[in-house]
């Protein structure tokens, strides 16, 4: 875990506060509370992506760091004449790992306390079909009798999240839900925070922007980038780590936790940035894991390099056990290269760096 009691703190807090697709401002606002303290400074926007700036010259090149804020989640959907909550599903989520669980609406009036709904073993009716279940076969019991008391508690839109909160499995394992990717947002605050204190070795103008709505399409990266017009963007998100039993590497590619970031090639990494990662790496000592990325990246990276002329980026991502459950795993050990990695990867930029494929 961080030595530092305010880099821990900071960590377990953002982690802990939930942000589901379209609902990040709880997570945003303590984002931008540390964030104000190593930037020069912030910038937002309509939907709730935010930066922090360290503006060294206007005449450099401007380096982002990006990583997004947004957790999946669920949604209430329907209230039937009993008072039984429907849901539908916010990003990614699982339907086959809901059942039996506590979960937290996050209503107008604060948070009302609920159980996805599971019939006892003893009474379910089995005909020999059994199958996962779908969002549509999920319900919520929040202790209410009717619709009408029910809707006096939550209305059709609320966001929901689990319960479940972070935690430390010892001094270097951490678990939770939506370290995917909130801990992609502490990622770049402490290698923002690294820059800064190094500022005067700065070649660069560097922005670190934790961006919303990436679990449904990229969204918050895309206007943000528009916005901010980086010359180049080096991403973090989570990436599987493949090395629990049942995963077929030769489909999925090896992973291991604990192994150090990874770096994905493929058409949305420039090949040349790439390049100049594991070359800083190499230099830095850091083990670096590689992934191919046949057409998307499924990431934040997808949305960046596209944007106005093109902006050169390369992903580099937190090995991740159990992706998209209540019960996310990372190593400190892997956070703490990845911060190391982008921070070390900005001070090595000599202001001249131009990553043009024909030059």
């Amino acid at each position: 875990m961080p030595k530092n009691l305010e880099s821990r703190a900071f960590l377990e807090r953002l982690i802990s506060t939930p942000s589901p697709t379209g609902y990040e401002a709880a997570g945003q606002r303590i984002w931008l509370d540390f964030v104000k303290t190593v930037s020069d400074r912030q910038v937002t926007d309509a939907y709730g992506s935010a930066a922090g700036c360290l503006d060294v010259n206007p005449e450099f090149m401007t380096v982002m760091l990006e990583a997004h804020a947004d957790e999946i989640g669920m949604v209430v959907q329907y209230i039937d004449e009993f008072g039984f909550v429907y849901i539908s599903k916010i990003g990614g989520s699982d339907p086959s790992i809901a059942r039996a669980r506590r979960i937290h609406i996050h209503s107008r009036d604060g948070i009302v306390e609920g159980i996805i709904g599971n019939t006892a073993i003893h009474i379910q009716v089995r005909d020999g079909n059994q199958k996962q279940p779908t969002w549509k076969d999920l319900f919520v019991d929040i202790g209410a009798s009717t619709r009408e008391e029910a809707l006096e508690l939550v209305q059709v839109g609320d966001p929901i999240t689990y319960v479940d909160q972070f935690e430390w499995i010892n001094d270097n394992i951490l678990t939770g839900r939506a370290l995917d990717n909130r801990i992609g947002g502490f990622i770049i605050a402490m290698a923002l925070k690294k820059l800064q204190k190094n500022r005067k070795k700065l070649k660069v103008n560097v922005v670190a922007l934790n961006a919303v709505q990436e679990e449904i399409g990229g969204y918050g990266a895309r206007m943000m980038t528009h916005r901010l017009r980086p010359n180049m963007a080096i991403v973090t998100d989570v990436t599987h780590a493949t090395d629990t039993p049942g995963i077929n590497q030769k489909e999925h590619g090896a992973v291991k936790l604990g192994g150090g970031p990874t770096i994905t090639h493929g058409a949305a990494s420039h090949p040349l940035l790439v390049r100049y990662i594991e070359d800083v790496a190499t230099k830095e000592k850091i083990s670096l894991q590689h992934e191919a990325a046949s057409v998307r990246t499924g990431t934040d990276t997808d949305s960046i390099y596209h944007i106005r002329d093109g902006v050169p980026s390369v992903l580099v991502s937190l090995p991740l056990r159990y992706m998209h459950s209540p019960v996310e795993m990372a190593s400190m050990t892997d956070v703490e290269a990845l911060i190391d990695l982008m921070a070390e990867a900005v001070l090595s930029l000599d202001g001249k760096n131009r990553f043009h494929m024909l030059d």
